[in-house]
């Protein structure tokens, strides 16, 4: 009985994708703010500059999450791995490659 209602649930159908997502978020918190700091201080040398630049880069993943969520997660029913879970962080910062490869017509 009790594995007909997880089966039935969607977030536990969601669960890897959802695992996979929230590990690459975490990380990424972490990677926008030493790029936030190198970044702002290279272009501008202030505090106002990185927290910029930290800003643009955190929305930059935020964005990224919410199309990944909607593209793929209904397809990841793998558990969630190292390996995963880095491509997991990869595909946050590297999502707009996934909006410009399915905009191109396919030519059959």
């Amino acid at each position: 009985m009790r594995r007909m209602v997880m089966d039935n649930d969607p977030l536990w159908r969601l669960r890897h994708a959802l695992a996979g997502l929230g590990v690459a978020l975490l990380l990424s918190v972490f990677i926008a703010a030493g790029l936030g700091r190198v970044l702002g201080d290279a272009f501008a040398g202030t505090y106002g500059a990185r927290v910029a630049v930290y800003g643009g880069l955190l929305l930059h993943v935020v964005v990224g999450a919410g199309v990944l969520f909607v593209k793929v997660a209904q397809h990841e029913t793998r558990p969630l791995t190292a390996g995963r879970a880095l491509k997991w962080l990869a595909s946050l910062w590297l999502w707009p490659l996934l909006l410009l490869g399915r905009s191109r017509p396919r030519s059959d």
